[in-house]
């Protein structure tokens, strides 16, 4: 019987991949749809993607699909049969990175949970299908050009901080479901105004486009396909584009540029740079913003303190690791008063 999960050493796979010449598409999808049975569902997937030798990470829930994964190119066209098999994903559309490449996953999970996207929403009357219009990367430009439209970037403070479009509302918040209330609450007495709502793939703006018209906001906008999409458009159509930075992406690459403009520092000595890492101590693990001279000097750290215990012996390392998770920090939405240029908390 096939074994429905990963069983090679996640670090085996990164260097046999890194070391690999396959030619490799990144794409992502989502969609709201009641799955009856999402742990069938999943094994299903794994399964006939498994055999499509595709790697990436996903959810299932009740409530639909997120994917964030790649595929072989010479599997591209039997990668969209099998997934357009579905009924409820025939059609689905599939946002395919700007930067792609072999490197940006190394195994493939897909994981169940309660949602596809953590929201705090508990009102049973709320209906997320009814999301607000969307918006093509034209449509989008000309809109967001009026001084009355209301831009709001739904990402995280760390996501925002290394790109955005210009003119655009970014709420210092460390999660989506944090997000949606600091933006309800500043939106609060402006029904009447056009509101344009933007992330990375879309799906963050399906729910809180949804959520806004459910509490009367008759003008609610979002970009289709999020920056993803949009990066693409404005290049094929030759287009203004109004993104400054690049977009923060959640696999091993962590951004893909958009555009030259560097809008962000390093976290260690305040010099322009936009591109994230992880701390070298496992057992910190912390995302942040780290320049090459840095990089160097600090040995891919983000604090003396980290530098050394890497020094220190493996045994060691593992005993000051006990009993702390450094998989939670990967992409840590805490602040940190070891890094001098950022956010404190």
């Amino acid at each position: 019987m096939k074994k429905l999960y990963n069983t090679v050493d996640r670090k085996l796979l990164r260097e046999k991949y890194l070391n690999n010449d396959e030619k490799r598409i990144t794409i992502s999808f989502y969609k709201y749809h009641q799955i009856k049975n999402p742990a069938f569902f999943r094994d299903y997937l794994f399964i006939h993607w498994t055999d499509l030798h595709v790697l990436g990470r996903t959810y299932v829930s009740s409530e639909g699909i997120n994917a964030q994964i790649s595929i072989p190119e010479a599997n591209k066209e039997a990668f969209i049969k099998d997934l357009y098999s579905v009924t409820f994903l025939d059609g689905v559309r599939i946002n395919y990175a700007v930067d792609s490449g072999n490197k940006s996953f190394f195994q493939l999970k897909i994981k169940l949970r309660k949602k596809i996207v953590a929201d705090g929403i508990e009102d049973p009357t709320f209906n997320p299908a009814n999301t607000g219009k969307h918006l093509d990367a034209l449509e989008f430009n000309q809109l967001t050009s009026d001084p009355e439209t209301i831009l709001i970037d739904m990402r995280n403070h760390y996501e925002s901080e290394v790109g955005h479009f210009i003119g655009a509302i970014r709420p210092d918040a460390d999660t989506f479901r944090d997000e949606i209330a600091v933006v309800e609450k500043m939106l609060k007495g402006q029904e009447d105004k056009n509101i344009v709502m933007y992330c990375t793939g879309g799906i963050r703006c399906e729910k809180a486009s949804a959520y806004l018209k459910h509490k009367g906001y008759d003008h609610v906008h979002q970009l289709e396909g999020g920056i993803i999409k949009y990066a693409r458009d404005v290049k094929e159509q030759g287009l203004e584009n109004r993104f400054k930075g690049v977009n923060f992406v959640f696999d091993e690459r962590l951004a893909e540029r958009v555009s030259d403009d560097v809008i962000a520092c390093c976290h260690q000595c305040g010099e322009p740079f936009d591109l994230h890492t992880n701390c070298a101590n496992t057992g910190c693990h912390i995302l942040f913003i780290q320049c090459d001279s840095c990089k160097e000097k600090f040995e891919n750290c983000c604090s003396t303190e980290c530098q050394e215990i890497i020094h220190l012996p493996e045994e060691t390392q593992r005993e000051l690791r006990k009993g702390k998770s450094s998989k939670a920090n990967t992409f840590h939405k805490g602040r940190s008063e070891k890094l001098p240029f950022k956010r404190p908390s």
